[in-house]
């Protein structure tokens, strides 16, 4: 029988506790983690965006910008609750059982409310700091031109307020299998 999540916290019942990771592990992952999909929704309708982001640990926040028009930035000023999920992809996982196929994975998933960074001397800041988490050896004035105004101006940078967090981490060697099935031959495993 489904569980009813109704009146829950979007991080309860986790259904295999036994994966959850702590908010060390979270910290940690989302400071390396490469892309990250940004859910928002309006009248109902889910949408879905890949975007690089930076994980602001100072002001527990995420950020990440868009052009200044464009449906991220009209959804949120309607409905500014979203979601942020960052994923990494390990080995497929084989098995001598349909249901028991899998793949290693590491992720978490960020929930929390959205605002355009409307502050000129912020919004530098988050653009600062997200360019440095890709590529912390370069400095603004040294290797690249500064931010100017007019960019800033073509830019929406958003931050997003953590409200709750999880991490789940499935590093299995191998998925499981049944011993009333012919195990699979070490092919599958390579």
């Amino acid at each position: 029988m489904p569980r009813n999540y109704k009146d829950q916290s979007p991080t309860a019942f986790q259904r295999r506790p036994h994966l959850t990771k702590d908010d060390v592990w979270i910290r940690a992952f989302l400071k390396e983690a490469q892309v990250g999909h940004i859910a928002t929704s309006v009248n109902g309708q889910p949408f879905l965006n890949p975007s690089t982001f930076w994980y602001d640990e100072e002001k527990h926040q995420i950020v990440f910008h868009s052009n200044i028009a464009g449906r991220i930035r009209s959804n949120i000023e309607v409905n500014p609750k979203v979601s942020l999920e960052a994923s990494e992809l390990g080995r497929l996982l084989p098995s001598n059982v349909a249901l028991e196929f899998s793949l290693q994975f590491r992720s978490v998933v960020v929930f929390g409310t959205a605002r355009v960074v409307t502050n000129p001397d912020e919004a530098r800041r988050l653009l600062y700091g997200l360019i440095s988490k890709y590529f912390p050896a370069m400095t603004a004035g040294k290797e690249y031109r500064e931010i100017t105004d007019k960019e800033l101006r073509a830019t929406s940078v958003y931050a997003i307020q953590i409200e709750e967090w999880s991490g789940k981490e499935n590093w299995a060697q191998r998925a499981d299998q049944s011993d009333e099935w012919p195990p699979l031959d070490e092919k599958w495993f390579e």
